[in-house]
């Protein structure tokens, strides 16, 4: 949530920042107590071309002024007053940076050609104007810039054989604080080599740096296809996030001691810029990732307030640099927005200290906290002034990146928490609104049930009132019209009697089957007991009757199921009447995992190749299991074994 610095322009890793805090008197004062250049030789020594192979530091040679404005300076500017002037600091103080530096040093060429050498002032300079002092008058020399990419920051300086020239040189630097003063003459031929040494002192940093601008170029490819496939909201906020501050760091990366004019561009402003949008978004982001409106309210409002605060002061100071030269107010006002986020981010992490029960605010904890330490660490490099080591461990923007490779670490720790967190929440919900939605078929279907056992129960009632009566009254006529007739009593009487006993024996069969009252495995085998009893009474069967375990269990048995088993008992039963020739049956009922009716006689034993005579009765039998979940077996052993299977669910 932090500004880079050091040639990432932001709030907690810049080459020359100093903490706001320490450096806010020195900011008004102007000063930033940066050091000067050492001279190494007298003031007026000359610099020998002769001498130059690769590159020659010439700082020590210079001498230097600033000015207020560099327009018509050749008619203005007083050259005594470098006679008397001190070498130029390396670094300018906060009211220098838009003041030009007027220097002025001597070269000679003693050989017996030509030479030509670049003048490299530093770091970044937007002017280079060069003049060379002849009879006490400055003559503007060419502008000649070498054929390379970084050209805006080069001049060439050429003599004559055995000829010596002082030259003064007008430089204006871009608006920031970083600017080095540190002049060299590079030999005609080395120019290549010299600016490739310049922007590739820090490669390893740079790889670094790329590593992490593609970690982020990763999360803004998440973050989008994450809002286009869910529709988050948040993801796109942080595509944002992660977005601005990748191009901030792979510009800087990228640009880094470049002369050229987008490294200046970009060195000037537009890295703080870029950096401040990131933050921006990072801030509505956690405004929306923590659900800080329902949950947090203070968060909420904290993060509101910090995001109007970047926003305003974003505004004022695009309108400071870009209409007025007013440096200081634009240094003042940047570091305001470093100090405000740094308050932000202390508070933050408080605040979530203290609301440790949340797991997500936990992973959002921790990675804030390592930004927060790798940025102070970052900060200790640049406040006691470092030099420039190619070590990266030493590097203020190692230590930045860092942090901000950690926060990030911690943020998909985050991420993937908050992710299944969702799924468990969703398939919760989905699993309630599926038992939900079983609960009301249940319900509808019990409704059918309870409707299905009305109207069998009013049925079955009909059937004993109306038909029940009726059949009763046809049997009695029969019966007594048969005995007033006696003797010469008609056999179609007979019929009429026998008719009406089995068509009330079958009608109370169904009624038996219909009434819900009845649904049960105990009422089932006592109801096949009675009517077996009752079925071989007046017979010279004998019945034995066996049901393991005694004492039946109660178990649900729907109408259908109990009618099925009843009809294929009693064909079973009627099958040994009619053809078994028996004078014994035993059932068996046995009651486990499976209903199991076993009806075995003594007869004559049924013949498996003649069974075509009991076709259609097998064939019922078997198609009433079948279509209720059991099965049905008949075989021959002493006699005739049939045996009933019905799964049971307890």
């Amino acid at each position: 949530m932090a500004f880079t610095t050091n040639h990432c322009s932001s709030i907690l890793c810049r080459k020359d920042i100093r903490i706001f805090i320490f450096v806010f008197p020195f900011i008004l004062s102007g000063h930033t107590g940066f050091s000067q250049n050492k001279p190494a030789g007298k003031q007026d020594d000359y610099v020998q071309l002769s001498k130059i192979n690769f590159y020659k530091d010439i700082a020590a040679y210079t001498r230097g002024i600033h000015i207020k404005d560099s327009e018509h300076f050749t008619d203005t500017f007083n050259l005594k007053s470098l006679d008397s002037a001190a070498i130029p600091p390396v670094r300018n103080t906060l009211k220098q940076v838009t003041q030009p530096l007027v220097v002025k040093f001597k070269v000679r060429n003693d050989t017996d050609t030509a030479a030509a050498v670049w003048f490299f002032p530093g770091f970044y300079f937007w002017q280079i104007d060069i003049y060379r002092l002849t009879d006490n008058r400055l003559v503007a020399e060419p502008k000649i810039l070498p054929a390379i990419e970084d050209s805006i920051g080069y001049r060439m300086l050429a003599l004559a054989p055995q000829d010596s020239a002082t030259f003064v040189v007008v430089l204006t630097c871009i608006k920031t604080h970083v600017n080095r003063f540190i002049p060299r003459l590079i030999g005609k031929s080395f120019i290549e080599a010299f600016s490739a040494k310049q922007h590739g002192q820090n490669k390893t940093g740079e790889i670094v740096t790329y590593f992490l601008c593609g970690l982020l170029a990763m999360m803004v490819l998440y973050s989008m296809a994450n809002y286009y496939q869910e529709g988050n909201i948040e993801f796109l906020y942080y595509s944002g996030y992660a977005f601005f501050t990748g191009l901030m760091l792979f510009t800087k990366a990228v640009f880094t001691f470049r002369a050229i004019t987008a490294g200046y561009i970009i060195e000037e402003s537009f890295d703080f810029i870029l950096h401040a949008v990131g933050i921006i978004f990072y801030m509505i982001f956690m405004r929306s990732y923590l659900n800080t409106k329902e949950r947090y309210p203070f968060l909420y409002k904290l993060y509101n307030w910090g995001t109007w605060i970047l926003i305003v002061g974003l505004v004022f100071y695009c309108y400071i640099f870009y209409f007025t030269d007013n440096f200081m107010a634009q240094y003042g006002l940047e570091n305001g927005m470093k100090l405000a986020l740094l308050i932000v981010m202390l508070i933050f992490i408080i605040y979530a200290r203290r609301n440790w029960q949340d797991k997500l605010m936990r992973y959002v904890f921790w990675g804030n906290l390592m930004l927060l330490i790798f940025s102070l660490i970052s900060l200790s490099s640049i406040v006691m002034q470092l030099p420039f080591s190619n070590s990266v461990f030493k590097s203020s923007v190692f230590q930045y990146e860092a942090g901000l490779f950690l926060e990030l670490v911690f943020f998909m720790a985050a991420l993937n928490y908050k992710n299944n967190r969702r799924i468990v929440e969703e398939t919760s919900e989905s699993e309630r609104l599926k038992a939900e939605n079983q609960r009301k078929e249940y319900e509808k279907e019990l409704a059918v049930l309870k409707a299905q056992e009305v109207e069998r129960q009013r049925i079955s009632a009909d059937m004993h009132d109306e038909l029940g009566a009726g059949m009763t009254v046809i049997r009695l006529m029969s019966e007594m019209a048969r005995h007033k007739m006696q003797e010469n009593t008609p056999v179609e009487i007979d019929k009429i009697s026998q008719s009406a006993d089995d068509v009330l024996n079958k009608m109370n069969a169904i009624i038996w089957s219909m009434n819900s009252g009845n649904d049960s495995l105990d009422n089932m085998v006592s109801y096949i007991r009675a009517y077996a009893q009752d079925y071989f009474d007046n017979t010279a069967i004998q019945l034995r009757f066996q049901v393991i375990p005694e004492n039946i269990p109660h178990i649900e048995l729907s109408g259908d199921k109990r009618r099925n088993i009843f009809l294929s008992v009693k064909e079973s039963l009627n099958n040994i009447l009619k053809h078994a020739q028996a004078t014994e049956v035993n059932i068996k009922v046995t009651l486990d995992t499976h209903l199991e009716i076993t009806i075995k006689d003594n007869g004559k034993g049924i013949n498996m190749d003649g069974i075509r005579r009991f076709g259609n009765g097998l064939n019922n039998i078997k198609r009433r299991m079948e279509g209720i979940g059991g099965t049905y077996e008949i075989y021959a052993n002493d006699g005739t074994v049939t045996s009933l299977s019905l799964p049971l669910f307890w």
